[in-house]
This record gives structure tokens, sequence and C-alpha cells, in this order.
């Protein structure tokens, strides 16, 4: 009886390991809007969770950039600064950013399961000089498939590690 109790309970363990697994690598899904755009989510620690697609994006504070892309390809990138997006969604910026709220953080998610995080005040122009861009076109062009239709472009940072391609999902949330 003890041995078939065993069994069970290591059965039990190893299916719970394989579906925490499988959910671990799951990438998030891709949300379409009514007109079967692709759609940006902004979730979590937000006033407003907002769905929006690049024709939204285009009717908020859009700006060019130039950054070196990697292999040190220069290139001219037209989006939105991800601070101007934290506020349409009511996130905690400029002078209410103080107190708890300055443990918020970002994580950027993309198609692929990758992601990457910001504290919030990385991303409030009132803590830095520095920016970070959610763009939605390279060159004059749209992002190609396996970059876009999102990606985060962060001018400055030696590494590329964080300029999301694909970006799926941002997520507002208390670190502690």
């Amino acid at each position: 009886m003890k041995n078939i109790l065993l069994i069970s309970s290591v059965m039990t363990l190893l299916v719970n390991f394989v579906l925490v697994s499988v959910m671990a690598q799951t990438p998030p899904a891709t949300t379409k809007s009514a007109t079967g755009q692709v759609a940006l989510k902004i979730e979590g620690e937000v006033g407003k969770s907002l769905q929006l697609t690049t024709e939204d994006l285009r009717k908020m504070p859009v700006t060019e950039v130039k950054a070196k892309d990697k292999g040190d390809k220069e290139r001219k990138f037209i989006g939105v600064p991800l601070g101007e997006i934290l506020k349409a969604a009511q996130v905690t910026v400029g002078a209410q950013l103080r107190g708890k709220n300055l443990v918020k953080y970002v994580l950027v998610k993309a198609a692929d399961g990758y992601e990457a995080l910001f504290s919030l005040p990385e991303l409030d122009s009132e803590f830095t000089t520095a920016s970070v861009f959610l763009v939605f076109e390279a060159d004059g062009k749209p992002l190609a498939t396996g970059e876009g239709p999102y990606r985060l472009v962060v001018p400055g940072e030696k590494k590329h590690a964080r300029w999301v391609r694909e970006v799926t999902t941002i997520q507002v949330a208390f670190a502690k």
C-alpha cells in the first residue's frame, strides 16, 4: 500500500512539473482588434487596460528616432515613447511617481516568450533623459515579420537585449 501511495505521489509531482514547464514556455497569444489588426495589450497595475493597434499608436505623439541596430547599421524608426503609452493607460508617472509606486516595473513580452524588464522610473521623462520607444516602422516601412508589428528600441544601450521584437504585451506590476 505504501508503494502505491509513493508511486501516486511521484506521478502527481511529475504531472505538475510537466504542466508548469509547458505553461512557462507557452508564449503570449497575439491579440487582434475588431478590425483584424494585431493589438498590443497594456495591462496590470494600470488605471485603464488598453489594446492598441498601429492606427491607435499613430494618434499618439509619434517620434522619429535614429538608432544603430544590430551590426551597427543606423536605421530610422517611427514610434511612440513608451512613457506616452503608459500615460494613456493611466499608469502612475510624473509627480505621482513616488513612494510605493517607485517599486513598479514594466515587463515587455514578445510573441516568442522573450521578456525584458524596466523599472517604471526608467520610462518616466521626469526621472531620466533616456527614452524607450515602441516602434512600428523602420526605414519608411512597417516592421517585417519576425521584427514587428511592434518592437522596442532603446537608444544608447550598449547591448540590444531589451530591444524586444514582436511585442505583444506590456505589463505593469509591483516588485513586492
